[in-house]
């Protein structure tokens, strides 16, 4: 090519680039289904406009990137340009041939980027037919056959989708091996993966059958087992044997555990700035830690207790920076932390919700649009969405915002039904007690509670009704409103009869920074009756009465999380003083409860419950007034069975406590996050009689211990508990098992 041709097209090519023309019509053809205003805004392309040739070729760019057209041609005359297209076909219907399982086929077609009514695409075809085989796979079926079939119509530029798949039988783990230098015994292993060898009393299970996921779940167990108990540098590799012709497969786990390490000296480097006495907890953990073997949740328990810590003394924006130094068989650890650079809350986004109401969410949020991001108390955000109970699943991400040093939070929602039909039943000495209820949980998408329930026993029915609205006016004040009805029929078995209406209202807001105030009033009226086989005592207490009560409410919240609470307390204490009443009862109610970890993958709980009726003017106090020991405190004893009696009737007392103890047992149930297998010991005591001092009984404590079992089965909550009395007075009336069944509508 000569000099002069060069420059000739160097000539035209920066002149068609530079000198931009004005583009004076467009015509398409072509178009079927898509028309020319779409093509046209698609390609960010309009007559009477500058164009050159980099905005031809990004406009050809976009209308081949919608997957709306199988061909595209440009071409330019006279400044009109000429668009010619051949558009792909529709997806009239993809069918699945071959698959019984309705939520397979679902599964299927939710992963696939076909869809129908969509446009067709050879390549997507390919694709999804990839990741079709793949999730076969992770669902065992290791030998299934796909044949594709395509049906077209030319007239309607339509298509249909026939996939014939043949499942083929499920690949069944014959066998599970562990090799290689393992030091665990082999039972222990099978115990702690996920996946089982095939047995034939296990037709129900899945985990029989070959499926990665599962298999990359194996390995993150069996290397986290190792790394806590101090095989630091532990190796897990697996492979699959070869298969036999019943399609059975050998699944073997290589495990290098190496030699075992320990904790040996730990560092805290602060900034200057802050100061070393609000990290004291993690020197502690330090000292405790030493010469102990390796764990890897120990560590990652200190990094927790250090972001917690920042947070909470308002360190909002810290990195942990951790340098391990390993000789012989001992670690040592250096942590690091320094100011981190700071980011701001740029958009909060709520995908999924077609019922609630975005502000319910955002009430419910800690952090706000323009709030410096701090991730614990993102976390708990998180959480507190989670703890509404409103929703399937709740995940979220976290991304870069268009600034350099902003976030956006996404997060995403599953929405499930709200409403809730529970029930409950006891079985004890003096018959058995039966409970129902209907609660709507987020009223009309508002996050308003709306709750009807009914306790029914033989001597004995309680109703209630109740409104609240956690966010009322989006403020963050929770208004409720309920009305109850109780009537305690004792005319035959301890000589009185008790009805009792009224209705209550209150308000409760954040006063402080984890600190809530409440403040409400609550009336009653209530006739009592009694007859001739009543004590002197409670006889003297017939007649009407009207009852007025200011409620003050004290909540300090410390809980690292209201829902799957792990670690931390809660401290509730309320009192009811009277404002109008003949008996002028003055009432304290104090709970207090305790969550942290005594081993590996456990959660322990202790409370304490104490509650107190007096009279300030020296009288007695009301028979419905005095204090009985609830069922959940006690658990083995009937409500209302326990403590003084007057007689044949047990009369309650002026003073209760109780003291409980229930741990989770990781080794039951482990595998499943639905379960949970817990142990618990309760003690408790109920004294003190106003009216007569010799009928006291502060001197016998009752205690008891027993096995629960809490369920999240599919129709709903679950839980089971079965307690043996320990100490116990004759006199008192014993409840062995008891469960609580509640579903959703």
């Amino acid at each position: 090519m000569s000099f002069l041709t060069k420059l000739f097209i160097f000539f035209f090519y920066f002149t068609f680039n530079v000198n931009a023309e004005i583009l004076k019509n467009i015509e398409i053809t072509g178009n079927k289904r898509i028309s020319k205003e779409t093509i046209m805004v698609l390609g960010d392309i309009s007559p009477n406009k500058d164009f050159n040739k980099d905005d031809l070729n990004k406009s050809f760019k976009n209308l081949y990137e919608t997957n709306f057209f199988q061909d595209i041609k440009f071409n330019t005359e006279n400044n009109v340009l000429y668009i010619s297209v051949v558009e792909n076909p529709i997806i009239e219907e993809i069918v699945f041939n071959g698959i019984k399982k309705s939520s397979l086929v679902d599964l299927l077609y939710e992963s696939m980027k076909l869809k129908n009514r969509n446009s067709y695409t050879e390549i997507y075809l390919k694709d999804d037919l990839e990741l079709i085989e793949s999730i076969l796979k992770q669902n065992g079926y290791y030998f299934a056959k796909i044949e594709t079939l395509l049906e077209t119509d030319d007239t309607l530029n339509s298509i249909k989708i026939i996939l014939n798949i043949d499942l083929g039988e499920k690949a069944k783990i014959k066998k599970i091996v562990f090799l290689g230098d393992k030091k665990i015994k082999d039972k222990k292993l099978l115990e702690l993966i996920a996946s089982e060898e095939h047995k034939f009393w296990k037709f129900i299970s899945n985990k029989v059958y070959l499926n990665q996921s599962l298999i990359d779940l194996d390995k993150s167990l069996l290397e986290n087992f190792y790394k806590n108990r101090g095989y630091y540098n532990v190796k897990i590799l697996n492979s699959f044997a070869e298969f036999d012709i019943n399609g059975y497969f050998k699944l073997i786990y290589n495990i290098n555990a190496g030699k075992k390490y320990y904790f040996n000296k730990f560092s805290l480097n602060l900034p200057m700035d802050y100061n070393q006495n609000d990290f004291n907890k993690i020197e502690k953990t330090f000292s405790k830690l030493e010469n102990e073997v390796y764990s890897l949740n120990k560590l990652n328990k200190i990094l927790k207790e250090i972001d917690t810590i920042a947070s909470n003394r308002l360190y909002d924006f810290i990195s942990v920076d951790v340098t391990e130094t390993v000789k012989d068989d001992k670690i040592n650890f250096k942590f690091t932390v320094s100011d981190s650079e700071k980011f701001y809350v740029e958009k909060i986004n709520i995908i999924g919700n077609y019922n609630t109401i975005e502000d319910v969410f955002r009430n419910n949020l800690i952090v706000d649009e323009g709030d410096p991001f701090n991730e614990i108390l993102y976390n708990k955000s998180i959480n507190n969405i989670k703890s509404l109970n409103f929703f399937k699943t709740v995940n979220s991400e976290v991304t870069n915002g268009e600034e350099y040093n902003t976030k956006i939070l996404d997060i995403y929602i599953e929405e499930k039904p709200t409403g809730e039909i529970s029930a409950q039943a006891g079985i004890g000495t003096s018959g058995a007690s039966f409970g129902f209820g209907v609660k709507e949980n987020n009223f009309m998408g508002k996050g308003i509670s709306l709750d009807s329930n009914f306790l029914l026993s033989e001597d004995s029915f309680k109703g209630k009704f109740s409104v609240i609205n956690p966010n009322f006016r989006n403020s963050d004040k929770s208004i409720n409103i309920s009305a109850e009805a109780i009537e305690n029929d004792n005319l035959e078995k301890f000589g009185y009869k008790s009805n009792k209406t009224g209705i209550s209202f209150g308000t409760k807001f954040e006063y402080l920074d984890d600190f809530n105030f409440g403040i409400g009033t609550s009336n009653f009226y209530e006739v009592i009756e009694t007859n001739s086989t009543a004590s002197q005592a409670q006889q003297d207490q017939k007649g009407n009465y009207w009852d007025s009560f200011i409620n003050l409410d004290f909540i300090y919240d410390k809980r690292n999380q209201k829902f799957q609470t792990s670690s931390g307390f809660n401290s509730f204490y309320s009192i009811d003083v009277p404002i109008v009443s003949e008996k002028n009862t003055l009432k304290n109610n104090y709970n207090y409860s305790h969550y942290f970890d005594l081993f590996d993958n456990n959660i322990s709980t202790f409370s304490f419950f104490l509650k107190t009726a007096n009279s300030i003017n020296n009288k007695d106090i009301k028979l419905s007034e005095r204090i009985n020991i609830p069922s959940s405190k006690l658990r083995g004893f009937e409500s209302g069975r326990v403590g003084p009696k007057d007689g044949d009737d047990f009369i309650g007392g002026n003073y209760a406590y109780a003291m409980n103890f229930s741990s989770t047992i990781p080794q039951f149930f482990e595998e499943s996050q639905n379960v949970d297998f817990l142990f618990f010991i309760d003690a408790a005591n109920l004294w003190g009689v106003d009216y007569n001092n010799s009928l006291d009984d502060n001197g016998h404590i009752r205690s008891s211990t027993g096995i629960g079992i809490d369920w999240f089965s599919p129709i709903g909550p679950m839980n089971f508990s079965l307690a043996h009395p320990i100490t116990k007075k004759n006199s008192d009336k014993t409840e062995s098992f008891r469960f609580n069944l509640g579903t959703t509508f």
